[in-house]
């Protein structure tokens, strides 16, 4: 080997092999810092709906005019409340529990007293308990009782106001079964008190026909209600108005207050008593 190539083998080992070309690499992506989520807010508790109290129904005794309203009544609280009453059984005893005298009670402890005869209470179910509610306290014949009525003067208006006479006139109306307008404002216009009738009647303009009882209803409780307003109107300047007291009239203004003249005459001598004798005075019986 010659002097030149062991210069060269001398001069690679020095300087070692030969580097590969670096390949640049492609940036890492660096992740944000992590964030942490934020704490979630509490929710407002949410308030229960509160069901508003129920009335319970009135007592009943029994009256045949105040069974429709009491058995309603029972009906209703019992949809609304269905919590109170899980079977037929509890909402009969519940029901029973409002027969406080009368005709009523009497009822109610006839069923018992079988219960306790029989060991079974005579009534099972809620539509039998209805059918024996409706045989004993519901009026016999409702048609008749309102044709009754209509047909004599219990129903008229008197010292009601119209709101209340009306009230009760469609009831008896709807329970005789009246469907001719004529008829019903014959009755209506019976009924009614003679001053607002006669102005009904005497109307220049808008009068209502006798074919048509809702405008009769009507132009009754307008003219009702101006009586009423101006009634309460009279009844609000009376009290304001204030009467005229004693401190306001002229007499009663008192003497101090005048300035009178002082009298100028002189004054009148008092006469001295004539002397009394000695011996007494006499009297009548000593001059006979």
């Amino acid at each position: 080997m010659g002097l030149t190539a062991q210069l060269q083998q001398l001069t690679q080992l020095m300087t070692g092999p030969a580097s590969a070309p670096t390949v640049a690499l492609p940036p890492i992506p660096t992740s944000p810092p992590p964030v942490n989520p934020p704490s979630p807010v509490p929710s407002a508790p949410t308030k229960q709906r509160m069901r508003p109290k129920l009335p319970s129904p009135p007592d009943f005794f029994g009256e045949r005019t105040s069974s429709q309203v009491f058995f309603n009544s029972c009906t209703l609280y019992l949809c609304l409340a269905p919590e109170h009453s899980s079977c037929d059984e509890e909402k009969i005893f519940w029901t029973l529990t409002f027969f406080k005298d009368g005709r009523a009670a009497r009822w109610s402890e006839n069923l018992f007293c079988q219960e306790a005869d029989t060991s079974i209470f005579p009534i099972q179910s809620w539509a039998n308990f209805e059918q024996q509610f409706w045989s004993q306290f519901f009026p016999v014949n409702i048609e008749a009782d309102a044709l009754n009525a209509l047909e004599g003067s219990s129903y008229y208006q008197g010292n009601q106001i119209v709101d209340d006479y009306l009230d009760s006139f469609l009831t008896l109306v709807s329970d005789a079964g009246y469907t001719d307008p004529w008829t019903i404002v014959v009755k209506f216009r019976r009924g009614l008190k003679s001053n607002i009738q006669s102005q009904i009647a005497t109307m220049p303009f808008g009068q209502p026909t006798d074919m048509d009882p809702e405008a009769w209803y009507a132009a009754a409780w307008r003219i009702d209600q101006a009586r009423l307003t101006n009634k309460a109107f009279q009844s609000t300047l009376w009290s304001t108005t204030m009467a005229p007291t004693c401190s306001a009239l002229p007499w009663s203004t008192p003497l101090s207050m005048f300035h009178l003249p002082q009298s100028t005459l002189p004054p009148v001598p008092l006469r001295p008593a004539p002397p009394v004798p000695s011996g007494g005075i006499p009297m009548d019986i000593d001059t006979v």
